[in-house]
């Protein structure tokens, strides 16, 4: 069980805080990092990773400081976001490179290259690459030396749909195997699909954690929306509007049924049943319409 740890980290460049006193934990599956552009995703994967040192505060894998620590970056890969690459050399010359840093030879680089699937381009020069051959043959670099912990910066850069979904596939198997795997991604539909957890970074502060339906219900501040279809919309919109439970109910005469917005996510929950119940009124779709993680992150963002 490989854990990263943050801890009270900031980092400043000059006059600009790019990370402001955060405190998380990465743990073993799959974590999707958000937040806006120059929240300050790139630094922190950038200091989970070894680039960067924290300016105050500390990022440790299993207890063991990662900023110059040789045996720590034998356990880590990483994808980074920028395009830069060696474009004179073949792909398999470049992972080749990464396996020889690590001790390693041209036969595991080639177990790499064909876990992503780029062994039919890999005696091409990276110049001739596309974006998204770029991206796969990066992430075969960092898969070279089978790390604990992969951090990827937005992977997804450039891969057409059957690329999307092949790397997609390679990070839930990843997950499952019981590796820490955390990428960012500004895609919310990839981050809803693939990510078991999520962590928010807004303006450089961690601004939430964990499942994004679980965060959406502690929002109290905020009225939850739902999108209820009955027997009788009706006479359960004039039994719902009573309770101070629910701020305001809109029949949709587009698509039938109700839109609810209730104050007291916990209240109204057990209200809708009952006076279903005691009405005869028989509930056919209650699906909440702001559970989302595009509502979620919104609202995050928002506030």
């Amino acid at each position: 069980m490989t854990t990263i740890n943050i801890e009270h980290t900031s980092r400043w460049f000059g006059n600009v805080v790019a990370v402001n006193d955060v405190t998380m934990t990465v743990g073993p599956g799959v974590t999707g990092l958000l937040g806006p552009n120059g929240a300050g995703k790139s630094t922190l994967i950038n200091m989970m990773g070894g680039f960067l040192a924290p300016s105050t505060g500390a990022v440790t894998l299993d207890g063991a400081p990662i900023w110059r620590n040789e045996s720590v970056y034998r356990q880590i890969g990483v994808v980074p976001e920028r395009e830069a690459m060696y474009d004179f050399l073949t792909g398999r010359e470049f992972v080749v490179a990464n396996a020889e840093l690590h001790g390693l030879g041209a036969r595991q680089a080639q177990a790499a290259l064909a876990t992503v699937e780029m062994e039919y381009a890999q005696d091409r020069a990276i110049s001739t690459y596309s974006k998204g051959m770029r991206q796969r043959v990066k992430m075969a670099s960092a898969l070279v030396h089978d790390p604990s912990v992969l951090l990827l910066d937005e992977p997804f850069n450039g891969m057409d749909p059957r690329q999307r979904m092949q790397l997609m596939d390679l990070l839930r198997r990843m997950g499952a195997t019981g590796r820490t795997v955390l990428f960012s991604s500004h895609i919310l539909e990839e981050v809803e699909q693939l990510a078991s957890h999520i962590e928010v970074i807004v303006a450089g502060r961690h601004a939430a954690s964990g499942d994004f339906r679980k965060i959406r219900r502690l929002m109290t501040d905020r009225p939850h929306r739902y999108l209820v279809r009955s027997s009788d919309d009706r006479a359960l919109a004039a039994a719902l509007i009573a309770d101070p439970s629910t701020a305001g109910i809109e029949v949709d005469l587009t698509e039938g049924g109700l839109r609810v917005q209730a104050v007291d996510f916990g209240r109204f929950t057990q209200l809708l049943p009952r006076v279903a119940r005691e009405r005869s009124i028989r509930l056919l779709t209650v699906s909440p319409s702001d559970e989302s993680l595009e509502s979620v992150f919104s609202y995050l963002v928002s506030a």
